[in-house]
């Protein structure tokens, strides 16, 4: 890069220039897309790239694609070569072990030229909604990758600025929805060259020179911030243990996830040694999502209201080692990446063991994901629709958590509001509602998590994504878990258990009606209800050290039912809804 000497105002402006540019792809994006998943729920990622591949600008959808897109983009050249790269040419990539996450997470990028050099990428990763795999709308009990979709290592799409007929026959004959996936392709295709376009200007209006010592700045800043962050964190050493389900696992045989963080001075290590082996399930995590596990946690407390530049993530470094759920390699399968949901968790958990005061109780720890797919019974035509549930987030040391947010890997991901799901597919929604008694007990409460009640209007297909649903979450200084994850099926059909099949059985954990699961698939009739209930965060200090009037105020909010708040909190709450003092007095001095 150029040392020219440039005013700080000059940088800044470059740096708010890129981040505009990365915003207004992901507006084309929204813009264009074909399904729900990409312009309602924004399961997608946007970065540019310098032509160094260092990352100088985002615009996050899901967080979990940030770091997949910064590890996918190296591959992804270190595979085509930059000598065979053209103007106007666009890639496609979704081979799991190098692009970060699953078949149908696909990433699109071109190379950006100009004067006739290479002076950066554009990059855009969605969710598709077919490609070839073996079952609709999500693969839960593969065995191998190539049951799990067409592979794309960084294959030209786009050659010199038109489309490959061959290679788009190819996506368009491997998919049960070609329309919505090339629709989706094209979508993504705008936004790159939105970003191509935008970093062409740029340079064109400042010169190489400038933009790139301008760059530089940016990235030398972003190290020399992150750095001084780390630096006000303790110094040691924290480990900490989670399990995700599985499939077709007993309780005592769950997927083991370890962490183990390190800081030291300035630098900042996660270790994932200890976790299990690779696993014949599609639960391996590739190795650039468990880069991206480590960049959103540190990123949460270095620098987490700066936008992200390359320069940040310098002082952080990962261990893991072959034959590891965190590294998946071919040909592992890949397709249900939820342990590296659960796996977030698992750091955060470490963290806390060092610094408390900064970091809060577990969330509910999963998306909690209902997926339909079928027939539109009004279009004759297929369909995949598709919504992440938010969960209890944790409470704090000085706060109650959240109720019913996103898990922190999903960042602006958004459920798809009612009147477009119900639009979408052939399902009425019976209830929408926070779960009560679901937030974790202690003195500061933990966040609750939902419920939300599918009805079946016509024959559908559906299925379960969840892998927390065994295991409690964790509270802190005497916090206790919320409630788990669960999936409640209702049915009265005699074949019922011949339509559905249970890949995660939660019934002996649970009391009451329908049948209990975590992860399932099967055919669904006219009547028949699954209700998704999502974890609740977990509390903080001792339940019996809340304040009853808040106690009181939970109960009046329908987060806490009377029953709950005399065995969990000692509060004594009478018919007409106050305060038994005399018995609140005797529950507590009783502990």
């Amino acid at each position: 890069m150029s040392t020219q000497d440039i005013d700080a105002a000059t940088v800044e402006v470059v740096r708010n220039y890129l981040t505009s540019a990365a915003t207004e792809m992901q507006r084309t994006l929204i813009r264009t897309a074909y399904n729900t998943i990409i312009y309602e729920i924004l399961d997608f990622g946007i970065s540019v790239f310098d032509r160094d591949l260092n990352l100088i600008a985002d615009s996050p959808g899901l967080a979990l694609f940030l770091g997949a897109n910064d590890y996918g983009i190296e591959k992804a050249v270190d595979h085509v070569g930059e000598e065979n790269m053209d103007p106007g040419d666009v890639f496609i990539m979704n081979y799991p072990y190098w692009s970060g996450t699953h078949t149908l997470d696909v990433l699109l990028f071109a190379p950006v030229f100009h004067d006739e050099e290479l002076i950066g990428y554009t990059t855009c990763r969605a969710h598709w909604l077919d490609l070839g795999a073996k079952d609709s709308g999500y693969v839960l009990d593969s065995t191998d990758v190539h049951q799990e979709g067409v592979l794309f290592p960084g294959t030209k799409v786009y050659k010199g600025g038109e489309p490959d007929p061959e290679i788009m026959d190819i996506i368009r004959f491997n998919s049960r929805m070609p329309e919505k996936v090339v629709g989706d392709l094209n979508a993504q295709v705008a936004a790159v060259r939105t970003g191509e376009q935008r970093l062409q200007e740029l340079y064109e209006k400042y010169g190489a020179d400038t933009v790139e010592t301008a760059v530089e700045r940016i990235l030398d800043h972003g190290e020399r911030t992150a750095r001084a962050a780390v630096e006000e964190l303790p110094d040691g050493t924290w480990s900490a243990t989670g399990y995700a389900d599985g499939v077709y696992r007993d309780d005592d045989d769950l997927i083991k996830l370890s962490a183990e963080v390190t800081i030291d001075g300035d630098e900042f290590a996660v270790d994932f040694s200890g976790s299990s082996g690779e696993v014949d399930e599609p639960l391996n995590i590739p190795p650039g999502m468990s880069e991206t596990i480590c960049k959103l946690c540190f990123k949460t407390l270095t620098t987490p209201e700066e936008d992200s530049n390359g320069g940040q993530y310098a002082p952080l470094t990962m261990h893991v080692p072959e034959d590891n759920i965190f590294n998946a390699s071919y040909p592992a399968p890949t397709f249900t990446v939820w342990t590296g949901i659960v796996g977030i968790d698992v750091v955060y958990k470490a963290l806390a063991k060092g610094m408390p005061d900064r970091v809060p109780a577990s969330s509910g720890g999963d998306l909690a994901d209902i997926m339909l797919y079928g027939e539109n019974p009004e279009t004759g035509r297929p369909f995949v629709e598709a919504n992440n549930e938010g969960v209890g987030w944790g409470a704090g040391v000085g706060h109650d958590g959240a109720n019913a947010l996103m898990h922190i890997s999903e960042t602006m991901v958004r459920n798809i509001p009612i009147e477009v799901f119900e639009n979408k597919a052939p399902i009425r929604f019976d209830q929408l509602s926070l779960r009560e008694d679901s937030g974790g007990p202690g003195k500061h409460r933990g966040g609750l998590g939902i419920r939300r009640d599918f009805r079946v209007l016509e024959p559908v297909g559906a299925l379960s994504i969840i892998q927390k649903t065994r295991t409690d979450n964790w509270g802190m200084d005497g916090g206790q878990p919320g409630k788990k994850n669960v999936v409640v099926l209702d049915s009265e059909a005699e074949d019922f258990d011949e339509r559905v099949e249970v890949l995660v059985d939660n019934d002996h954990l649970h009391e009451g009606e329908g049948r209990h699961v975590g992860m399932f698939r099967g055919n669904f009739t006219p009547g028949e209800v699954i209700s998704n209930r999502t974890a609740g965060g977990g509390g903080y200090g001792e339940p019996y050290d809340r304040d009853p009037e808040r106690v009181l105020e939970d109960y009046r909010d329908d987060y806490v039912s009377r029953e709950a708040a005399r065995e969990q909190y000692g509060v004594a709450i009478t018919e007409d809804g106050e305060i038994d003092d005399e018995t609140t007095a005797e529950l507590r001095g009783s502990r």
